[in-house]
């Protein structure tokens, strides 16, 4: 059975340089495959809305479609680490909001830790969840719940002054109190500097390798969201391209008669293919 890590075998894996590995995921099908494929963490992202729904952006995503989605992933996913994404307005109204979504994440979905988007802004809600005894999962750089106030989904840290702001964001972070901290979408050599600076482990997505660890959108990594690819994707599979083409060639077997054949068809009880002659001639 695969052991479960716990945030102390995080902080060690960043004293050992040990790089930690996580994907989203929002279904039991796909956190039993990253279980058995040796995950260390698993998000349940609000990119559901993108990847799931069908939404624009990650906006009406609501607390109830998240812990719905993070039930069905921890059910299959009981021995890997599991952090509950707070979708927006979740807890940017106040302190109390804010303890008690992510209180659901915990008692009705058994997540291992939750996530919010933000620095320095949001640090008192960090703080008065940590004092709540909650597991915390900072996420500065590139946040999509408020991509309109940074001009779109665009990189963050790509001048002095940026960089000053993500790094001020860290800090401020970590000094509430979050036990772990992801960085979107920023320059590597930024990335890096807050890795190093910072005690608590330091995860990327599109923020370089010097990170204690990467994080990828599981729609992305296997090819199947198709509306666009951010430039730190890496493509591991075109699942797209082989269930379309599955599909094609059911509709064609349908068409033609191909399928089912018989091996597609349950048979009669051995014996009661006669019975059911003199049963078929009663209605006739």
């Amino acid at each position: 059975m695969k052991k479960k890590l716990m945030i102390h075998d995080f902080y060690k894996m960043k004293k050992e340089g040990k790089k930690v590995t996580w994907l989203t995921a929002y279904d039991y099908p796909t956190a039993t495959f990253a279980e058995a494929a040796g995950l260390d963490m698993l998000l349940v992202g609000d990119s559901l809305g993108m990847c799931v729904y069908g939404y624009p952006g990650t906006v009406p995503v609501t607390m109830d479609q998240c812990i719905v989605h993070s039930e069905a992933v921890r059910r299959g996913a009981p021995n890997t680490f599991v952090i509950g994404d707070m979708p927006f307005l979740s807890y940017q109204v106040s302190d109390a909001d804010a303890i008690i979504n992510a209180g659901r994440f915990m008692k009705e979905a058994g997540v291992d830790a939750v996530k919010l988007e933000g620095g320095k802004r949001v640090a008192g809600r960090i703080r008065a969840l940590v004092d709540a005894g909650i597991l915390v999962c900072g996420h500065i750089g590139l946040t999509p719940q408020s991509s309109g106030q940074l001009g779109g989904h665009k990189a963050q840290g790509r001048t002095v002054e940026s960089a000053r702001m993500v790094i001020e964001d860290a800090l401020a972070v970590q000094e509430a109190g979050a036990q772990l901290i992801l960085l979107e979408a920023i320059p590597p050599e930024v990335a890096g500097f807050i890795a190093r600076k910072l005690t608590i482990p330091v995860y990327s997505i599109g923020a370089g390798p010097e990170c204690d660890g990467q994080l990828l959108i599981i729609a992305d990594l296997i090819g199947q969201f198709q509306a666009f690819s951010p430039k730190f994707v890496k493509k591991y599979a075109d699942v797209a391209t082989v269930v379309t083409d599955a599909m094609k060639a059911y509709v064609a077997d349908v068409q033609a008669g191909a399928f089912p054949a018989d091996e597609h068809c349950y048979h009669m009880i051995e014996g009661e293919k006669e019975k059911f002659d003199a049963l078929i001639r009663e209605y006739e």
